[in-house]
């Protein structure tokens, strides 16, 4: 077996995108109850005046200072600037303007360029490199009127589901400081759960916004392909080109679904620069309105990887709730595709997609490597080796299966409304720092499995077809880790999952302060 990790595959996509208890947080009191309210409730009381802006800045500053030097999850600050910001949105207030995030703070991962800050990947070469324009979403947030508090840990270049490197350390999850709070997106999902802000910036390609949304126990959104633009998300110093690569996406990040919508309705749109989704197509409406009317596939188990038993039995659960409250809930259905077939096409395509942009002899060497794999191994493992050294006539044989995949799953959404299945096939699980990467190993219940390709199976129905998925908290498992649940749906109808979101929300879920935090 060629010896890539998730590091190696995701390493590539960076270039592509460029062409062990409760924390002791802190005397936590009744005054933080303010850092956690939802965006909506801070942005309803900055126009009330019942706060300002300024003081509320003031507020999540001398909370990260107090709380963060154990989570470590705001590693890039900018809290003079985010004083100056809270100032002019408290002057634009009192003029009566508007707009949907004036005033409220936050924070956005590290892999997006925003300007005079450091955009390292936690590459350590990097770490002089100060980004000269915002990307083009961190702009849209500046114009809504939201100030910026800093930016969020990263693994090395994106590679991993723990969030740490070289030059800022390690990420750790709030509700347990022995585990990982998820990647690449972990710092973003560490900060929410840790009240540093309602809101933040994420990307995922292979569940970095889904899977740390599911270990910390607050919302995220990975939008259907190309809808949210992704320029200036790239590696130091790479040019912020106007494209959606293959697989990748950027979405927003919260501790309520509310909020994920009003981030969301801030960022998506065309990149004014070139030509996306968003001149083509529009966001439908939800399909349903009341709980009750949805049709729910419900999915808990993989063909190709274990999903822990303490999942399975909170989504069988959530099951029986929904069934209860008189929805239609389906344990299968024949027009789902094979999601093994699903997934080894996945594998293939992330890494024909990331290799492309390796060393030239790290790609000889690993392509070397998967040529010997025997042809009748059809594990991911085996897949995700395989699609190392696709040639062009192999990757659009690849191409052309999603595209079967994506009609199935059309077929499929004519007679359900969403797809329910886990996030990740484990909880938060304790830091793992060895390398190489390719020989850790995921405990699932007692029994090891292999690291990158257990990790990848519930990222790749969605990611691979380009549908939007949702992830929020459900409820809190054995260990008292958070469980969140994903909520995958048609193509463009971003709105139909976020609807449903917010009924499993407010009817069987919704976050919950880490003890020791509220």
């Amino acid at each position: 077996m060629s010896p890539v990790n998730r590091r190696d595959m995701l390493a590539g996509a960076a270039a592509l995108a460029a062409a062990g208890s409760a924390p002791a947080a802190g005397n936590a009191t009744a005054a933080d109850a303010l850092e956690y309210q939802s965006a909506a409730q801070l942005a309803d009381a900055l126009r009330a005046k019942r706060l300002s802006s300024l003081e509320l800045t003031d507020r999540l500053i001398a909370r990260i200072e107090r709380l963060d030097t154990r989570l470590n999850a705001v590693i890039a600050r900018d809290f003079d600037r985010a004083r100056d910001a809270a100032k002019a949105a408290d002057a634009a207030l009192s003029r009566g303007d508007t707009g949907p995030l004036l005033g409220v703070p936050m924070t956005v991962k590290e892999s997006f360029n925003v300007a005079g800050l450091p955009t390292t990947w936690g590459i350590p070469e990097a770490k002089g490199f100060r980004a000269r324009d915002d990307a083009l979403i961190v702009s849209r947030v500046r114009a809504a009127g939201a100030v910026i508090l800093g930016k969020t840990n990263v693994p090395l270049v994106l590679g991993d589901w723990q969030s740490y490197n070289a030059i800022h350390g390690v990420t750790r999850n709030p509700w347990d400081l022995e585990r990982t709070p998820g990647g690449s997106s972990g710092g973003s999902a560490a900060a929410l759960a840790a009240g540093f802000g309602p809101l933040s910036l994420g990307s995922d390609i292979g569940g970095s916004l889904r899977v740390p949304a599911h270990f910390c126990g607050v919302a995220a959104l990975k939008p259907t392909h190309g809808l949210v633009p992704s320029r200036g998300q790239v590696p130091p110093g790479a040019p912020a080109l106007p494209r959606d690569p293959d697989l990748a996406v950027v979405g927003p990040m919260a501790r309520t679904v509310d909020d994920l919508v009003r981030l969301f309705d801030v960022i998506a749109g065309p990149d004014e620069q070139g030509l996306g989704v968003g001149y083509r197509l529009a966001l439908r409406p939800p399909r349903q309105g009341a709980l009750k009317d949805y049709r729910v596939l419900l999915l808990d188990t993989h063909p190709m990887a274990p999903t822990a038993q303490a999942i399975r039995q909170a989504l069988d659960r959530l099951g029986g709730r929904l069934e209860r409250a008189g929805v239609r809930v389906l344990r299968s259905h024949p027009r789902l595709p094979d999601l093994a077939e699903v997934a080894r096409v996945y594998a293939r395509l992330l890494m024909s997609f990331t290799a492309a942009f390796w060393p030239q002899q790290v790609f000889e060497q690993s392509r070397a490597a998967a040529a010997a794999i025997p042809a009748d191994d059809r594990s991911l493992g085996a897949e995700l080796a395989r699609g190392i050294g696709l040639s062009h006539r192999d990757w659009v044989a690849a191409d052309n299966a999603r595209a079967t995949h994506q009609q199935q799953f059309r077929s499929l959404f004519e007679q359900v409304d969403v797809v329910l299945c886990p996030a990740m096939a484990v909880t938060a699980f304790r830091h793992d720092h060895s390398e190489p990467q390719h020989l850790r190993r995921l405990d699932v219940d007692g029994q090891p499995a292999p690291y990158s390709s257990t990790g990848l199976v519930w990222a790749s129905a969605a990611t691979s077809t380009g549908l939007p998925a949702a992830v929020v908290p459900i409820e809190r498992g054995e260990s008292a880790l958070p469980i969140g649940v994903q909520v995958i749906g048609p193509n463009l109808e971003d709105r139909s999952v976020l609807a449903f979101a917010a009924h499993l929300e407010r009817e069987f879920g919704g976050f919950v302060p880490p003890p020791g935090y509220a």
